[in-house]
């Protein structure tokens, strides 16, 4: 079964994009860090958005 492609996501409020293949350091998410691994109480780093008010984005 082939692994399921890596997704990228994008806050509501102030457009920063997280991208499964790249993770953000920053967070404390390695690269390769699925959204759906990604606790629920996280927050966007830039504007405090929760992570309910993110979209999966195509790129």
């Amino acid at each position: 079964m082939a692994e399921e492609a890596f997704k990228t996501w994008q806050c509501r409020t102030c457009g920063y994009i997280y991208d499964e293949a790249e993770g953000d350091e920053s967070e404390g998410l390695a690269p390769g860090t699925r959204w759906r691994d990604i606790p629920e109480d996280w927050v966007c780093p830039l504007c405090g958005t929760p992570k309910s008010d993110f979209d999966m984005i195509e790129m």
